[in-house]
């Protein structure tokens, strides 16, 4: 408790991945700290260098001489920004975790908006470049249709996934890890584990110095791990049920069509060994059993995941015992 008998308000992680900015990063300190310096609450300042080669890794080390509060993470090589998000979470020792890019397009001043809002009650607090200062071709309208894709896939309407700019309460990231271009979606992951999800629109800048790291060779592998996100969200506990629906269909039909060549074989007299439709039951058939058989082996995994690790299929917010404790 304060002296005053408030409570005391929780602490800040900033975490921002830093990949060549070496004219941002000096900027970037200075912002954060006017912003947070207006604010009640302790914080902590965690770059993660993933890997620059542009002098970032001395100016970085400067910042953090000067000023305790900021910690440096040096990664070994360049792992990507979902990596270096993971790198800065496992780090991070605050009640909420904020995340943002190091490139000066997020506005530290709007960190305000994203604590008002999760005091609200929310778990995750996103971003939304409302007005985006970015190329409309290249990054705007991928954006735009990556963002209908995943809010229609994940059932959790964004309109901004790829704002790095998110504020987290600390227990949502407890059990998240980060590959790929997963950080994008942990909004979707908070909400499948039972959180929640709110979006306020945020400042974006033009890009004062380097070039964007983003390119339109991103867009598959963002594709790629919204299917992962997909499987994960609807099926990561039961994955027959993916597999075996597939392999029912696909059993079906080609039960259907090998009954009816059989009606022409037998009933009508017909040659069939030359029809390219028997060809095609006999794969759908075969399909059928691959789809189950995969879907049983993912089972064994799924199984083998959970109950080796001791990891719950559930996420408990609080639990009460007698007497009104809370966990």
């Amino acid at each position: 408790m304060s002296p005053e008998g408030a409570p005391t308000p929780p602490k800040l992680s900033i975490v921002a991945p830093v990949y060549n900015e070496r004219e941002s990063v000096g900027p970037l300190h200075r912002r954060l700290v006017e912003a947070l310096d207006a604010l009640p609450n302790p914080f902590e300042i965690i770059l993660v260098n993933d890997g620059s080669r542009d002098g970032t890794t001395e100016a970085l080390d400067a910042i953090a001489a000067e000023d305790e509060r900021v910690v440096v993470v040096h990664l070994r090589r360049n792992f990507g920004q979902s990596a270096a998000m993971q790198a800065g979470f496992d780090q991070a020792t605050g009640d909420v975790v904020i995340a943002m890019d190091a490139d000066l397009q997020n506005d530290p001043a709007d960190i305000p908006l994203l604590l008002a809002k999760l005091d609200e009650g929310y778990d995750v607090v996103s971003g939304w470049r409302k007005d985006r200062k970015d190329k409309w071709l290249t990054r705007v309208l991928p954006s735009n249709v990556a963002n209908w894709l995943i809010s229609t896939m994940t059932g959790v309407h964004l309109h901004d996934y790829g704002c790095s700019l998110k504020a987290y309460r600390r227990e949502v990231l407890a059990d998240v890890t980060l590959y790929g271009e997963l950080h994008r979606f942990i909004p979707a992951l908070a909400y499948w584990a039972g959180g929640t999800v709110a979006e306020v629109p945020v400042t974006h800048h033009a890009r004062q110095f380097g070039q964007s790291k983003y390119g339109l060779s991103r867009i598959f592998r963002v594709m790629l791990d919204l299917i992962a996100v997909k499987f994960l969200l609807s099926y990561s506990t039961k994955p027959i049920r993916m597999f075996g629906q597939w392999g029912c269909l696909a059993g079906v039909l080609g039960l259907v069509v090998l009954a009816y060549l059989a009606y022409v074989k037998l009933i009508m007299g017909l040659d069939i060994g030359h029809r390219p439709l028997l060809l095609l039951g006999i794969l759908l058939v075969f399909m059928a059993g691959q789809f189950i058989t995969l879907g049983l082996v993912a089972e064994l995994q799924a199984r083998t995941y959970y109950e080796v690790r001791d990891r719950p299929v559930y996420a408990a917010r609080r639990t009460v015992r007698k007497g009104g404790d809370a966990e």
